[in-house]
């Protein structure tokens, strides 16, 4: 039996179904001064590769992925605050956002499992966000995060809680 093949979208239609979204994630991830930039830069992004598309399936992950790569590009290049200490004054490094602790934990997960640990761990997703994301149901995001947290478990010793 032969599998039908999600038609691609104009990209009009495309950004106009996923522009919102996106705007809120990127803005919860960097604040909403960084995000207008890093919105930009994602559907530009997405505009390069669209043609290349082989398909529709999975749009709303696909854009989210890149979202999620420019915040993380975005994070890496925002220069470090200063802290004034009383009299003293001392550079505070900022901690690694989860997302980017995460990434060399997760890196040999499966797809699925990674992008499902990652988005719930790293960007703090409800699981009906992540099922969206992942194109599948609230129950199996939360099934894709707790066997890809068994897996990390097993084989890094981590306490996930």
């Amino acid at each position: 039996m032969m599998e039908a093949v999600a038609s691609i979208p104009p990209f009009e239609l495309f950004y106009a179904e996923h522009r919102d979204a996106v705007f809120g994630f990127l803005a919860r991830r960097l604040g909403r001064p960084a995000a207008e930039d890093a919105f930009q830069e994602t559907f530009l992004r997405a505009l390069r590769g669209y043609d290349r598309l082989e398909h529709g399936r999975q749009l709303r992950a696909w854009v989210f992925t890149i979202a999620a790569r420019v915040a993380v590009d975005t994070y890496r290049t925002r220069p470090r605050h200063k802290v004034s200490l009383g009299e003293e004054e001392a550079a505070v490094e900022d901690s690694r956002p989860a997302y980017l602790e995460l990434e060399h934990l997760a890196q040999e997960l499966p797809p699925t499992e990674r992008a499902a640990v990652v988005l719930r761990y790293g960007y703090d997703l409800g699981y009906d966000e992540i099922g969206t994301a992942l194109g599948s149901t609230p129950d199996a995001a939360r099934q894709a995060a707790s066997s890809g947290i068994r897996r990390l478990r097993k084989k890094e010793g981590v306490a996930w809680t």
